[in-house]
């Protein structure tokens, strides 16, 4: 007799929108690698509907809108009856881990983490504090090499990461995408390992050849405008990097895509300096596979880059900083530059620009890195042997985490009666 399928129920922050965001893209791979085991999948979330939603009915995966502060929830968790619970980003695990936990205490708890938001806003904070204080905003030597405990330090005393630590304490299983977070966590945060689970970006190799280095052209930046790490890279692609750039390359042109374009980045499109905002690209690997180099001047940000993947399946070599290439090549060569100052940035994009033998090696780098480090067939039964392995020593797990039992015992009692009291005001409004 067939056992019965494993029913997963995604309660997302947002509406997956993969040609958007990497995160988008991230959940959107681990829900095909659900699905490619016969599982049942039910997406559900908060969220409104943004601009670029992917169609997740036509994967056969069930959507299901809910509300937050709202006991319905616990009407439709106790019908759905899910083995398995993944929250993506811990401020769903805050707004409804207590409810699952309640009402499906057998379901195995998963937290998709995308990356560590704590270290992200730490880091954010260190550089507003260095601009602040007047220090050469072009040379980040020192910004970009800090030791593990000095990150910790860093991130330490915010509530933000208390939050977020706690989160994952509380679940059964949390999905890291970068090592280094992983390093970070285990090392300074004295998580147990076994709490934690590396699964980066997975990818299928091209199906068809890159372009060769004659038939591209031009540069090119890509990224959500929403996500700060973002903005801020616009920012001094605009005022430093691209004019550095130009100096050496008068006719060089530079096209930035981005879903949710402000019109504070569309005032900065200049023509006549070849830097153009070009939107939301609809097709993004397309318009990568035409550009000759990747920017990613990334001064801040945590995770591992989306835009750096689809350079890299492009066979467009990509120039970064070692914020943008943290946890991404292991100990391999990265394919393009990693640079540490804005005149080392704009010196190895030209230099790369214009030497055909030296790109040839960058694309042949990134082809070999997508093969040994984010190949979907590596990753992807790897994630569903240890859910399953989870799933199966799931009360030992939870003996094994008392910070865990702890946690969960004393915020949910807290979140629910805040969640409680919202809940009867606007029943009273």
């Amino acid at each position: 007799m067939s056992q019965p399928a494993t029913k997963v129920l995604v309660i997302g922050y947002v509406w997956p929108e993969p040609r958007s965001s990497a995160a988008s893209g991230h959940v959107m791979q681990i829900l095909e690698t659900f699905l490619q085991q016969g599982w049942q999948v039910t997406f559900a979330s908060p969220a409104g509907v943004g601009e670029h939603p992917a169609d997740l009915g036509q994967l056969g995966i069930r959507t299901v809108p809910i509300e937050l502060n709202n006991s319905s929830f616990d009407t439709f968790i106790s019908e759905l009856a899910p083995d398995i619970v993944l929250f993506d980003q811990f401020m769903i695990e805050e707004q409804f881990g207590w409810r699952v936990e309640k009402h499906c205490p057998d379901a195995l708890r998963v937290l998709e983490t995308s990356d560590l938001q704590s270290l992200r806003h730490a880091r954010h904070q260190r550089l507003k504090d260095r601009l602040k204080a007047g220090d050469d905003a072009d040379d980040f030597h020192e910004l970009f090499a800090p030791a593990l405990r000095e990150e910790f330090e860093l991130m330490a005393d915010t509530d933000l990461a208390r939050r977020e630590i706690a989160a994952l304490y509380r679940c059964d299983l949390n999905l890291m995408i970068s090592p280094v977070e992983i390093e970070l966590l285990v090392q300074q945060f004295k998580l147990p390992p076994e709490l934690l689970h590396w699964c980066p970006l997975m990818v299928e190799p091209p199906s068809t050849p890159a372009k060769t280095f004659a038939e591209r052209t031009d540069f090119l930046s890509i990224g959500n405008f929403r996500h700060a790490p973002n903005w801020d890279a616009v920012l001094w692609l605009k005022s430093t990097v691209w004019p550095l750039i130009r100096e050496q390359l008068p006719k060089a042109q530079l096209r930035i895509y981005g879903a949710y374009t402000p019109p504070k980045a569309a005032a900065l499109h200049n023509a006549a300096q070849g830097f153009h905002i070009m939107n939301w690209a609809e097709d993004a690997l397309q318009v990568m596979s035409d550009a000759r180099i990747c920017l990613a001047p990334l001064r801040f940000g945590a995770g591992i880059k989306g835009k750096l993947i689809d350079a890299m399946l492009c066979g467009t070599p990509s120039i970064t900083t070692p914020i943008g290439a943290e946890g991404m090549h292991i100990q391999q060569p990265w394919p393009g530059a990693i640079c540490r100052t804005a005149q080392d940035f704009a010196d190895a994009a030209v230099k790369l620009y214009r030497d055909e033998t030296r790109w040839q090696a960058a694309q042949t780098q990134g082809h070999t890195l997508l093969e040994d480090i984010y190949q979907q067939v590596v990753h992807g039964p790897a994630l569903i042997n240890k859910l399953l392995e989870c799933r199966e020593n799931i009360e030992q797990l939870r003996r094994n985490n008392f910070t865990g039992s702890m946690l969960r015992h004393h915020s949910h009692k807290s979140t629910q009666y805040m969640a409680q009291w919202i809940e009867a005001k606007n029943r009273n409004k």
